[in-house]
């Protein structure tokens, strides 16, 4: 009952197509009950030598028409209930994947990316045999049972039917008992697999790492043991779930003997007819199917409710980012303001009192050893995380009154970490615009120096990459990334990192670009090598969280601290690789 209360919403959506399949399933059932009466009657006449070829004829008659009959209203019934079942994978899917793309970082860290995925196949699947062949099985079981056990009971003989039906009641005890069993097993399957995702997901995108290490072996003894751990649940649930037609047969059995040894006895007394026997043995054999569809139903239930309890768990789950009940109409770039007193992640402090201004149009870098808080003022100012003691202002309201789309709609952000899909490499650029003209796409790769690189594949724009662009050197994915962002054209460019995987030249020539193409519009750059931030408008040089120097290059160099001193010993190291390869050339 929980599950069907909680699908409720989908059988009311879809009560006229359900109710279409329902009906047809109900024909079939009274067609159903056509052919052994029919086949009793010829027996008794052929018995009683009264058969004519007229009566013949007609029963024929009678069998084809029903046959052709059923034929058509199964079709119908397929249709209308598994047909509409789909609806529901269909529905749920979406809302998974809308409800993802809704869900802030810390919702990718709590759930791993293969048990999202056992999620919206394995458990969808379960839902949708649910709303499929659970719905026709309670169906057809509960109509063919009543018509059936109608007819044994009114047409044929009333005290056989309650003799045929005692085994039953133990029946639905025993199936009970087992369904508890076999929802924990399945519970306990459906964990593992997502566990097996996990693992699997996880080695084949760092199955690089994996080889460099020669850690293969291991890894493939680690998967052995995953794999065996499922293997055992899901046979526990196998075991389970292959109790069902057994114990159904037993009773069915029972039923059987009991109804061939006091059949007997009233044909014995007169009081029965072979005939009639014959058509209440057919009948009870069609009673085998309901009672396999009972288990079957609960069985089916059983799984569904697991799976729904694990869906609605997600679907339950909050974004940490919440939007403005009335957010401001329209958005425009303008002027930035930090005015953070705190922020941390899982209770550690990671940013406190950074305070700065940048204005519309200006190009800030930000500089810092490595958990200085870099990355963090980045992903506060695209709302991944909320600052919780303090604000940052676009234009001179908080970023928090905006909504996120529009915010995020003057954004272009190259992660650290680039990912690029498994399409060409020309798809790839103009993802946020796929209209994109060729000429767009090819200027935003000369802008990122990566044009060059790209029309010596073979396929030059349109070579497929490989799965998070693993056909790629690192610089080149660094630069397809960037130039998907430039191609975007943002108000607000953020590059985290993203030019530490390219040599200096190719960092020079980005650069000087940059500065032409990006002119009138904002630029946050975060880096380690600090000649790609030399020119910009306000250098922040953070550590521990803090603004530990702030200025342009002239003035930061004129304080003489962290910054001066990184900058000439990078300097220095450049100039010595220089003269290095000046020797060796």
């Amino acid at each position: 009952m929980y599950l069907l209360k909680k699908l409720g919403w989908f059988f009311r959506m879809e009560k006229r197509r359900y109710s279409m399949g329902i009906i047809a399933l109900g024909l079939v059932s009274v067609f159903n009950l056509i052919p052994p009466r029919v086949m009793g009657q010829i027996i008794d006449k052929i018995a009683g030598q009264t058969l004519t070829n007229q009566e013949l004829f007609l029963n024929v008659l009678y069998l084809v028409v029903s046959g052709f009959a059923m034929y058509g209203l199964r079709y119908i019934w397929r249709m209308y209930i598994f047909g509409t079942a789909n609806h529901l994978g269909q529905i749920l899917r979406f809302r998974l994947f809308e409800h993802f793309t809704k869900m802030s970082p810390s919702f990718f860290q709590r759930f791993r990316t293969g048990d999202l995925m056992a999620h919206a196949t394995n458990d969808i699947n379960a839902l949708v045999m649910t709303a499929g062949g659970g719905v026709m099985s309670a169906v057809d079981a509960s109509i063919t049972a009543v018509v059936t056990l109608a007819t044994m009971f009114f047409v044929l003989d009333w005290r056989l039917t309650l003799i045929a039906i005692l085994p039953l009641p133990l029946m639905a005890m025993a199936t009970s008992a087992l369904g508890r069993r076999n929802h924990t097993a399945f519970k306990a399957s459906q964990e593992a697999f997502s566990k097996l995702n996990n693992h699997v997901q996880e080695s084949v995108s760092g199955i690089k790492v994996t080889k460099s290490f020669g850690y293969q072996g291991a890894e493939v003894a680690a998967f052995a043991h995953t794999n065996q751990e499922v293997f055992e649940k899901n046979m526990r649930a196998a075991k389970f779930n292959a109790l069902f037609d057994p114990m159904t047969i037993t009773f069915v059995g029972l039923s059987y003997v009991l109804t061939l040894v006091i059949g007997g006895i009233f044909i014995a007394n007169g009081e029965l007819t072979i005939g009639e026997l014959v058509t209440f043995i057919t009948y009870l054999d069609m009673l085998v199917w309901p009672l396999q569809a009972m288990g079957f139903l609960f069985n089916v239930i059983q799984r569904g409710s697991v799976s729904y309890e694990r869906i609605d768990h997600l679907l339950a789950q909050e974004s940490d980012i919440v939007e403005t009940a009335n957010p401001l109409p329209g958005i425009k770039n303008g002027n930035l303001d930090y005015a953070i007193d705190s922020f941390s992640y899982d209770e550690q402090e990671t940013l406190s009192n950074v305070h700065f201004a940048l204005k519309k149009g200006q190009t800030l870098g930000i500089v810092g050893p490595t958990g200085s808080g870099k990355t963090t003022l980045l992903k506060l100012l695209l709302r991944e995380r909320d600052v919780e003691s303090g604000s940052i202002s676009l234009n001179g309201y908080d970023i928090r009154d905006y909504s996120l789309q529009d915010l995020r709609s003057l954004m272009g952000y190259v992660p650290q970490d680039q990912i690029l899909f498994a399409m060409s490499i020309r798809d790839n650029i103009r993802f946020a615009n796929p209209d994109l003209p060729d000429k767009m796409v090819e200027k935003a790769a000369q802008l990122c120096g990566v044009y060059e690189d790209i029309i010596a594949m073979p396929e030059g724009f349109g070579t497929i990459i490989g799965e998070r662009g693993v056909s790629l050197s690192g610089g080149q994915k660094q630069r397809i990334a960037m130039s998907r962002a430039l191609a975007a054209n943002p108000e607000i460019l953020m590059l985290d990192d993203s030019l530490s995987a390219v040599d200096a030249k190719t960092e020079h020539h980005i650069v000087e670009n940059l500065k032409d193409e990006r002119y009138g519009k904002t630029t946050i750059i975060t880096a380690h090598r600090l000649s790609a931030i030399v020119h910009a408008d306000l250098i922040l040089v953070m550590e521990n969280g803090r603004i530990k120097e702030a200025g342009n290059h002239q003035e930061l160099m004129e304080q003489a601290g962290w910054y001066y001193e990184t900058y000439q010993s990078q300097q220095l190291t450049e100039s010595l690789e220089a003269s290095l390869e000046g020797g060796i050339s």
